[in-house]
């Protein structure tokens, strides 16, 4: 597996588990405290469900979704809980293990994916990487996501690597390296919430979804120079 800015401090304090079936929602219920004991659990059986917890309260810490929910088609779920929840981590848990079907939800805003064939210490550690500000991604998912060609995207003056700042640029950097938002304030000499406001900016200018696809962009441009 690979492991992109983990940092593994459990600091959920909600967790939404958004699966159809009720023993997988079980099996989760006894997962997610041994990765955050501090977590506050809701549930959810269906799209609706799910988009209906969101729309109504979107602070969740993490949201644990099964892309092949009732009521979904494809990737509709993430997507539309992406626009609604922009900034809350989504762990993808799924019963596909299908690198390019890895490659394509972490392009579509994922932060993570577990295949539902995991062992238990993978969906814990997943967990806890995910909840630190990092993403998870199995070796097969993140070679899919580094070979497959970026996703387009219109050509907006306003974005791109070129409108970071120096901070944001030095941010940028680290976040390529893998490091956690915790480990880049260490080395930046800043705060974690700075840490993260800068990230936020990053994401938005480069116009992606993720830590990934923003380290992806880092190293693209590395390669161009």
């Amino acid at each position: 597996m690979v492991v992109e800015s983990a940092g593994f401090e459990s600091v959920a304090k909600r967790v939404l588990i958004a699966d159809d079936h009720p023993l997988y929602r079980d099996a989760l219920r006894a997962i997610v405290p041994q990765a955050c004991p501090s977590a506050d659990l809701h549930e959810a059986a269906c799209q609706d469900d799910v988009l209906r917890v969101v729309a109504s309260d979107a602070s969740f810490d993490l949201i644990a979704l099964d892309l092949m929910l009732p009521g979904a088609t494809g990737l509709s779920c993430l997507r539309k809980v992406r626009e609604r929840a922009p900034f809350t981590p989504v762990l993808i848990v799924s019963a596909s293990d299908d690198p390019n079907t890895m490659s394509e939800v972490m392009r579509a805003g994922a932060t993570g994916f577990v295949p539902k064939s995991a062992h238990r210490q993978m969906l814990i550690d997943a967990i806890r990487v995910v909840l630190g500000g990092g993403t998870y991604l199995p070796l097969a998912g993140m070679t899919a996501l580094r070979e497959s060609p970026p996703a387009a995207r219109a050509d907006d003056p306003a974005s791109g690597v070129g409108t970071l700042t120096s901070q944001q640029r030095r941010v940028l950097d680290h976040l390529a390296q893998g490091q956690s938002n915790k480990q880049i304030a260490g080395h930046l000499q800043i705060s974690e919430i700075t840490v993260k406001a800068h990230v936020s900016s990053i994401l938005r200018k480069l116009g992606v979804t993720n830590r990934v696809q923003a380290a992806l962009e880092a190293r693209k441009v590395r390669a161009e120079r």
